[in-house]
């Protein structure tokens, strides 16, 4: 397809830091009085922002807690866990490589804090590869509304259309068509209740690698 420009999700797309998302959710909980949880519990609460992923918590929880009170004391974990253990999934690296090599400008759009972005993507090399960064609180809106991926391309300076959103789940799926951008899906990610095989995709990969012949 005719690609101009690409725009990766990163927690579930780019780099698993769930165990690291988890530790501080429940570093959190502790500090509460409240009981801990699995790590699968808390993979499937990421992807829709850290207010909705700590709110849901305390629901989960039972806890009367509101956000405002909680927050703080959340965000503290989460800086504190940030680099405790992420990893790249297999291939992206090799990836980003052969796409750089392209020449073709690429861009993270995530729902994680912007702050939280650029320390993650230095700690695992591939800060280089990336023209701009959107976080979940970069713009008033966050994925799934159009607007951080239409404001992506108009930093891109890019058409919409001719730009590719890399994602994992439902809330990046619903930011690509609210948008009218392209998406291809990875299977691997944080999907959540999404049925990948129903979505409305270019594609769904297995490896970051497809990706490199789908935009050939």
């Amino acid at each position: 397809m005719a690609t101009t420009a690409l725009v990766f999700d990163l927690d579930g797309t780019l780099v698993d830091s769930a165990g690291d998302i988890a530790e501080a959710v429940n570093l959190t909980l502790e500090e509460l009085a409240l009981p801990r949880v699995s790590e699968a519990t808390v993979r499937s609460w990421i992807g829709e922002g850290v207010r909705n992923l700590v709110s849901t918590a305390l629901a989960n929880a039972g806890s009367a807690l509101t956000l405002e009170e909680v927050m703080s004391v959340f965000m503290r974990h989460y800086k504190a866990c940030l680099l405790r253990s992420p990893r790249l999934y297999d291939g992206v690296g090799e990836a980003l490589t052969a796409l750089q090599a392209r020449g073709l400008p690429m861009a993270i759009c995530t729902n994680k804090p912007a702050a939280m972005v650029a320390p993650l993507l230095q700690h695992l090399g591939i800060a280089g590869f990336f023209a701009h960064i959107i976080g979940g609180d970069s713009l008033p809106q966050r994925k799934p509304a159009a607007e951080p991926l239409l404001h992506v391309a108009g930093l891109l300076q890019q058409p919409v259309a001719d730009c590719l959103m890399v994602g994992d789940s439902g809330t990046d799926l619903g930011a690509a068509n609210n948008a009218g951008m392209p998406i291809v899906l990875v299977r691997y990610g944080y999907s959540r209740d999404l049925d990948l095989d129903a979505a409305d995709a270019v594609a769904v990969i297995d490896d970051m690698r497809e990706l490199v012949s789908i935009v050939a």
